[in-house]
């Protein structure tokens, strides 16, 4: 008996195979915004002890990290109007 969705599995492997870099490209992408943030925050440890502060400490270091995108992007006048409304 063969699972409902093992045929999008088997195309992902299909053109995995047709592409070998296509993974480590992948992750290089996925990991730039992780190894920024760990930047900032030091490249050490969470600050806070416990799950429910960790989450909160990580939530405002994601939240930093995409202002400051939001920022080199946009540039400060159009993020300035957007908080105005």
């Amino acid at each position: 008996m063969r699972w409902e969705h093992e045929d999008v599995l088997e195309a992902i492997q299909r053109r995995l195979d047709l592409n070998p870099e296509a993974m480590r490209q992948r992750r290089e992408v996925v990991e730039h915004p992780f190894s920024t943030i760990k930047l900032r925050m030091g490249a050490t440890h969470f600050l806070m002890k416990r799950l429910p502060k960790v989450r909160g400490e990580m939530a405002l270091h994601v939240l930093a990290y995409n202002l400051t995108r939001v920022l080199n992007i946009l540039g400060s006048q159009p993020l300035m109007a957007a908080l105005r409304v």
